[in-house]
C-alpha cells in the first residue's frame, strides 16, 4: 500500500494538481487556450523533443527496436480503432477523434515521471525515447487525423506536417547525434533548450485543465466510452504483445514500453484538434469537447490501473 501511495504522490498527484490549476483559472477568468496551443506546437514541444532525443543515452539498437515497436503499436491501434469506430456507428469528425484518442498515449506529462519513479534512470530514458518517436507520429499521423476530422482533404492534412517545427527538430537532433555535434549539456545552448522544453509539460496540463473547464462533459461523456475502452483496455494488451514479439534484450526497456502504451489519452491530440478542427461539431458536441472528455475519463481511470500495472511489471510475472 505504501508503494501505491508513493506512486500516486510523486507521479500522478502533481499532474492532477497542475491541470486542476488550469481548471480553476478558467472558471474565474476568461482564457482563450488557442494562443497557448500555438506556443506549445511551434516552440515548446520542438525544444523538448530535440533536447530529449539529442541527449538520450540508450544504444542505437535499442533506439531502433523501440521505434519499430511504437510504429507497430500505432498502426495496430489505428486499425482496431477504425474498425470499432465504424462498428459503433461513428462518422466524421467523431471517428477521427476516436482514433486520435486510441492511438496516442500520454507518454510525456504522465509517462516520463511514472516511468522514472517505477524504473529509475533507464525507465526515464526509455520514456523520453517513447515520447520523441510518438511526437513525430503525433505531428504527422496526428495532424492528418485532426485535419480529416475538420473535413480537410487527406493530402491537405499531410502537407500541414511540413509546417510543424517538431518534425525538423527530430531530424536536427538525429543529425547532430550522427555527426557528433551535440553540444555538452552544461552549455548555454542546451540549458536554454531544456528550459524551454520543460515549459511544455506544465503548459500542456494547464491547457487540459482550461479546456475541461470549458467542456460540456455531460454532453460528451456518453460518446466517449468506446474510445476510453480502447485506450485503457485494448492498448496495454497490444503493447504487451508487441513487446513480446520484439524481444527486448533489456527487460526494463520492455516493461517501460508496455507501461507507456497503457498511459491515458495524450494531451497533444487535444491541442491538435483545437488547432486544426476546434470549431467542428458532432451531434452538437465540439470535437475538442469529445477529445478532452476522453482525456479526462482515461486520466481518472489510469490512477488505479497504472499502479496495478506497475506492481505486475515490477514483479517480472509477464516480462
Amino acid at each position: 500500500m505504501a508503494d501505491l501511495v508513493g506512486i500516486f504522490g510523486s507521479a500522478i498527484g502533481p499532474i492532477i494538481a497542475i491541470a486542476g490549476v488550469g481548471y480553476v483559472l478558467a472558471t474565474v477568468k476568461e482564457i482563450d487556450p488557442e494562443p497557448l496551443n500555438t506556443a506549445v506546437v511551434y516552440v515548446l514541444a520542438p525544444a523538448l523533443v530535440f533536447h530529449s532525443l539529442a541527449t538520450t543515452q540508450l544504444e542505437a539498437a535499442t533506439l531502433l527496436r523501440v521505434t519499430i515497436g511504437i510504429v507497430a503499436f500505432t498502426a495496430v491501434m489505428w486499425g482496431i480503432a477504425e474498425l470499432v469506430g465504424r462498428a459503433v456507428g461513428e462518422e466524421e469528425p467523431a471517428l477521427s477523434a476516436l482514433v486520435l484518442v486510441a492511438i496516442f498515449c500520454n507518454s510525456g506529462n504522465l509517462g516520463i515521471p511514472v516511468s522514472d519513479f517505477a524504473f529509475g534512470d533507464l525507465g526515464r530514458g526509455t520514456a523520453v525515447l517513447f515520447l520523441s518517436v510518438q511526437s513525430v507520429l503525433m505531428y504527422t499521423v496526428g495532424v492528418y487525423l485532426a485535419s480529416r476530422s475538420s473535413g480537410s482533404a487527406g493530402l491537405a492534412g499531410v502537407r500541414r506536417v511540413f509546417y510543424i517545427p517538431l518534425v525538423y527538430a527530430v531530424g536536427a537532433a538525429l543529425l547532430a547525434r550522427a555527426l557528433n555535434l551535440v553540444p555538452p549539456e552544461e552549455t548555454a545552448t542546451m540549458e536554454t533548450l531544456q528550459l524551454v522544453g520543460d515549459a511544455a509539460i506544465p503548459l500542456m496540463l494547464l491547457i487540459l485543465g482550461i479546456q475541461l473547464a470549458r467542456t460540456d462533459t455531460a454532453a460528451a461523456v456518453s460518446r466517449a466510452w468506446p474510445a476510453t475502452a480502447l485506450k485503457m483496455g485494448v492498448a496495454p494488451i497490444v503493447g504487451l504483445g508487441i513487446a513480446l514479439v520484439l524481444g527486448f534484450e533489456q527487460p526494463t526497456v520492455a516493461r517501460v514500453f508496455v507501461l507507456e502504451t497503457a498511459m491515458p489519452a495524450a494531451v497533444t491530440p487535444l491541442i491538435l484538434v483545437i488547432e486544426f478542427a476546434g470549431s467542428t461539431r458532432t451531434d452538437g458536441v465540439l470535437v475538442s469537447e469529445y477529445v478532452s472528455t476522453c482525456v479526462f475519463l482515461t486520466t481518472l481511470l489510469s490512477i488505479p490501473a497504472l499502479t496495478l500495472l506497475i506492481a505486475i511489471l515490477q514483479s517480472g510475472v509477464v516480462i
